[in-house]
């Protein structure tokens, strides 16, 4: 039995027994992650003060080694509980994705090429052409004849794929696919002396075929230009300082190559020297071009606009932030919607039918011609291939412009979605935030001094916040004054040592925690939240010495985006911050939400959604940051949104947007929901017209080749209908390309 806790969450850590150097931390969720284990050892295992680690599943816990001069329990501890929780959501998602995908036996299109195909429909056209034109006499008379004419030879050996694929379908799965029925309706077409007749079946089926293909390559042609590296060759910088010309594959980690203005930038790595403006569109959605200088990270597929630079490698190929999102786009095809999966099982279970009912009309009537038509007429092409082209087309149109969807499965889901959660944070804010109002708790102290100790334990945070304290100290050019080592406290604040005294940043939760007393800048306090800053409060030892409001402000178009949700059948939206409740309430009002929950650790976020899916609920959640990382998981549609996303947001979200554009969510829905009518509006349409097909056809009204023409043009009708996909426009994205 897994190692349990039932007052702790599944993803918290807590030390069961702890002597220097040595510590042993259980945790719930190891229990659960025996694949991933061995990766989980070296992700630790690579941190520098940790020495050895060993994971056991059974009791669900680790034996950590560490020097203790170089770290503490707790840190270590912090440490363990963020390795877990990353390998916890991504595994969950993974789990999700493999449940998810349906797996049909049919002849994949990408076999052949669209070049391939578009020969064989040349071939096909000029053959019938020619027959048409001058007629098709058999060069032999005997019962072989009828195999020897010119569209007979055609159709034999432009049939052969098809021959193999259904036969191949008869020996391994025993049943049936849409070629068994092809072929047999091609062999008996010939049989029957009807070459024309099998000639055409091939051509207005390789015509759809060719349609569903290219709409495909289309997409994939589409996101590889969109987010390519683009340059076969770079500038390597020798160690002499020299440049010479190398192919992109020789690069290697560590090297150095020149990027100069026009150029993009081949590898992710950092600047090693020179300053450039460098265009992040295409990865980060962000609009204006951004200035890198020395030391700063840069990505392969943006480009520099100006300047010259000279990179150091750190990821080069297939291990590049680009290609990790190229790879994943181009994996979606293969993750099947449910009504795929729908489309794919009636297709396969009614294909006996269309035998039975050849045999049947046969046995009635006793016509070859009419029992014939039950074989040419069926519904497998046209709800097979139209499905495909639509979710192919709408992943394409999608990606094009910034919205990444890792499968077709989530595209249907997301159109059927009906509660909406938003982090506030990065998502309903810009995630910009700037220091607004500094209110010492006395006058013994500073403005400055509040400010500066502040930063002082905020300095090693990555927090928005932190970010805009530590703004604030370089635009007005002061010092961080020399501290101790800092611990940050997940969802409560950071604390440091200054002059052998505790510095406490954080929440209201994290002061009362400490037994600080608050009611000294009650009416400070006040203030702040209704100018709808966030509110943080600074401690040394155990006395508060002052507040500081950090403001951030809202994304342009965000209540707009939220109205287009309404029209769309968004019927509960929902906002989950990490902030206090003044705060909270403030944003949800301005924003008309209908509800909101303030002050909430990860876990907590995790739990709403949880709680919400248990109703029956189909739940969407928009976030950004490791904060958000465990509910975007949890939730039926995890969408990352913005240019600061983390990678674990990514990895734990099924579509990712780029940019930082909120209209780019309802324009995500709609074309979602435009995808699912035009894929209903297929089924009606195929299955309908060739079920009239199939009754003119057995009355005998219908003969063998306009059934053919019936049965495959309706295939090409509906095709044509899902390639509208590709030429969707999505709203908003002219403002901001």
């Amino acid at each position: 039995m897994p190692y349990k806790h039932k007052s702790r969450p599944l993803l918290a850590c807590e030390i069961i027994h702890d002597l220097p150097g040595r510590i042993r931390i259980g945790c719930r969720a190891v229990g659960y992650l025996p694949s991933v284990s061995d990766e989980i050892k070296l992700r630790l295992e690579n941190i520098r003060f940790i020495e050895s680690v060993s994971v056991n599943i059974l009791t669900a816990n680790l034996l950590i080694f560490y020097n203790p001069r170089q770290a503490m329990s707790e840190e270590i501890r912090q440490i363990v509980e963020t390795t877990i929780a990353s390998f916890s959501i991504i595994a969950f998602k993974e789990e999700r994705r493999e449940r998810s995908q349906v797996t049909v036996n049919e002849r994949r299109l990408q076999e052949e090429s669209i070049s391939e195909m578009l020969i064989r429909v040349l071939t096909t056209t000029a053959t019938l052409l020619y027959v048409w034109i001058r007629g098709s006499k058999p060069l032999a008379k005997s019962f072989l004849s009828r195999f020897l004419t010119l569209p007979a030879m055609s159709s034999i050996g432009l049939s052969i794929p098809i021959f193999k694929s259904g036969l191949q379908a008869l020996k391994s799965h025993r049943r049936p696919n849409a070629d068994t029925l092809s072929a047999t309706a091609i062999l008996f077409s010939l049989l029957a002396k009807r070459g024309v007749s099998a000639l055409t079946i091939i051509w207005l089926a390789d015509i759809a075929e060719l349609l569903t293909a290219y709409s495909m390559d289309r997409t994939r042609r589409a996101i590889r230009e969109m987010l390519s590296v683009g340059e076969e060759f770079v500038w390597k910088v020798k160690k002499d300082g020299s440049l010479v010309k190398v192919e992109l594959t020789d690069i290697k980690p560590d090297d150095l190559i020149a990027v100069h203005t026009g150029e993009k930038i081949s590898v992710d790595g950092i600047v090693h020297e020179g300053t450039a403006s460098v265009d992040q569109s295409s990865l980060t959605g962000e609009f204006f071009p951004v200035r890198k200088n020395t030391s700063d990270e840069v990505f392969a597929g943006t480009v520099v606009k100006s300047g010259n630079i000279a990179v150091r490698a750190q990821n080069v190929g297939d291990q590049t932030a680009i290609a990790r999102v190229i790879h994943m786009v181009e994996e979606a095809s293969y993750r099947k919607a449910s009504i795929q999966g729908f489309a794919d099982r009636f297709s396969a279970q009614f294909i006996p039918v269309n035998f039975l009912l050849s045999f049947l009309v046969y046995l009635f009537t006793g016509s070859i011609t009419r029992a014939l038509n039950m074989l040419i007429i069926d519904y497998s092409c046209g709800v097979r291939l139209s499905t495909a082209t639509a979710f192919s087309s709408a992943l394409g149109t999608a990606a094009r412009n910034g919205i990444l969807i890792k499968g077709s499965n989530y595209l249907e889901m997301l159109a059927g979605s009906d509660t909406l959660i938003f982090d506030k944070t990065g998502t309903i804010t810009e995630g910009k935030p700037q220091v607004g109002s500094i209110v010492p708790a006395d006058s013994s102290i500073s403005k400055r001094e509040l400010l500066e100790m502040t930063a002082a334990a905020e300095e090693t945070s990555t927090h928005p916040m932190a970010a805009a304290i530590l703004h604030e100290m370089v635009s007005k050019g002061w010092r961080i004054p020399t501290h101790g080592k800092i611990d940050v406290l997940v969802g409560k604040g950071v604390k440091t040592t200054l002059e052998r005294k505790t510095v406490r940043v954080g929440n209201r939760r994290f002061m009362e925690e400490n037994n600080i007393d608050l009611t000294a800048v009650q009416p400070e306090v006040s203030k702040i939240v209704k100018k709808g800053e966030n509110l943080i409060y600074v401690a040394l030892g155990r006395k508060l010495i002052g507040i500081m409001g950090i403001k951030d402000t809202l994304r342009e178009n965000m209540k707009k985006g939220l109205n287009r949700l309404r029209m769309q059948g968004i019927d509960d939206i929902i906002l989950l911050t990490g902030d206090v409740e003044q705060q909270a309430e403030i944003i949800a009002g301005r924003m008309a939400m209908d509800r909101y929950e303030a002050e909430m650790l990860p876990e907590d976020k995790a739990e709403v959604v949880l709680r919400l899916q248990s109703k029956g609920v189909r739940v969407a959640m928009v976030g950004d940051g490791i904060n958000d990382a465990p509910a975007l998981a949890y939730a039926d549609i995890g969408v990352a949104m913005g240019s600061r996303r983390t990678d674990i947001a990514m990895e734990a979200a099924d579509i990712t947007i780029t940019g930082d554009n909120p209209l780019m969510i309802p324009a995500a829905i709609k074309l979602s929901q435009k995808t699912m009518d035009i894929v209903k509006q297929n089924f009606a349409a195929a299955i309908g017209i060739n079920s009239i097909g199939l009754l003119l056809a057995s009355l005998g009204i219908l003969p063998v080749f306009w059934s053919a023409v019936l049965h495959n043009a309706t295939t090409i009708a509906v095709v044509l209908n899902s390639s509208r996909l590709l030429f969707h426009k999505i709203d908003g994205v002219e403002k901001y390309d």
